[in-house]
């Protein structure tokens, strides 16, 4: 065989194995058994960390070859991914949604390829209930209540006005909306309670330093800060403290996830209480999209279970947390 064409089958090989190793990030192969393609939000938090490692080694354990998507918080990316999905003929579709609306035209897509649709951690707001099959996650309005309900009862009894500063997730998303309503609903009943600034910090720490910096120079007097998640939270301790001002004494911190990083932060003193959001669905959705493939009847929601936890609370705590 002449060289050239020796050297173009050796290329030709070479960038087949490439493709094929890259075409996917999955948890095995084509053997049977169930494929499931999964369009993560990004890597934006701790929180979202534990959910993707929870996810891949849930899969691996269950074994369904898992596709894997990063979204990196755009929209466009994981709509993409759900048609590419969708293009591949998985088993099943899951995905946490960027945010809440536009998704109807790719989810009539999956629909009309009859691949039923799981939706983790966030839910989107069609009134089509029937482009997808099932919801896993978490009761985000409750979340903000807990937040709400533990601010109203460190402060009852108490006179004068609560100054509080809010960091939101990333603007439109489920977690969002929801956290910031139900801590709207607990502390509506009490005129002491005043929301005097609010801005997205998009779930993140370097974000979350950067608006509570300028929350600090815009308002003379907080009293509490409520974050929406505690890589925001964490980023907030940092402006805080270089204002020099105490965390958790001078300004009380309220948060949401319940990562370790959050735990240790209470164990210090640095922040007050956090509201869980449990990340480890991995089991949970491997489960579900088993049962959806086989067209079983599943709840139209699944929650996951999850607490309150202070600073009393959180040094015990914390040697046992997985994420």
């Amino acid at each position: 065989m002449p060289k050239k064409v020796v050297s173009a089958v050796a290329a030709g090989l070479l960038a087949a194995s490439f493709l094929t190793a890259c075409s996917a990030d999955s948890t095995g192969g084509g053997d049977g058994r169930l494929v499931l393609g999964f369009a993560q939000v990004g890597a934006e938090s701790g929180w979202r960390t534990a959910n993707t490692k929870s996810v891949r080694e849930s899969a691996e354990e269950a074994k369904v070859t898992l596709k894997f998507s990063d979204a990196q918080q755009k929209q466009e990316n994981q709509i993409k991914a759900i048609r590419s999905f969708i293009q591949q003929r998985v088993d099943v579709i899951a995905f946490s949604p960027v945010v809440e609306s536009g998704w109807d035209t790719v989810l009539k897509e999956a629909k009309n390829a009859k691949i039923p649709v799981v939706l983790t951690d966030r839910a989107i707001d069609s009134k089509d209930t029937s482009l997808y099959t099932t919801f896993l996650g978490s009761d985000f309005v409750e979340e903000g209540k807990k937040a709400g309900d533990w601010l109203t009862k460190e402060y009852e009894g108490k006179d004068g006005t609560v100054n509080i500063v809010e960091l939101q997730g990333t603007t439109g998303s489920a977690p969002a909306n929801d956290r910031r309503a139900g801590f709207a609903q607990a502390v509506k009943g009490d005129p002491k309670f005043k929301v005097v600034a609010s801005q997205t910090g998009d779930f993140t720490r370097a974000k979350g330093k950067e608006v509570m910096q300028a929350f600090l120079k815009s308002q003379p007097d907080i009293d509490v800060l409520y974050a929406h998640n505690d890589d925001m939270a964490l980023g907030a301790i940092q402006a805080i403290e270089e204002a020099g001002k105490k965390p958790g004494t001078d300004i009380k911190i309220i948060s949401v996830d319940g990562i370790k990083d959050a735990f240790q932060a209470m164990a210090d003193g640095k922040i007050n209480v956090v509201v869980e959001c449990n990340p480890l669905l991995g089991d949970q959705l491997m489960d579900l999209a088993k049962k959806v493939s086989k067209g079983e009847s599943v709840p139209a929601r699944v929650k996951v279970d999850e607490g309150v936890f202070t600073q009393e609370q959180a040094a015990a705590a914390l040697p046992d947390r997985k994420y």
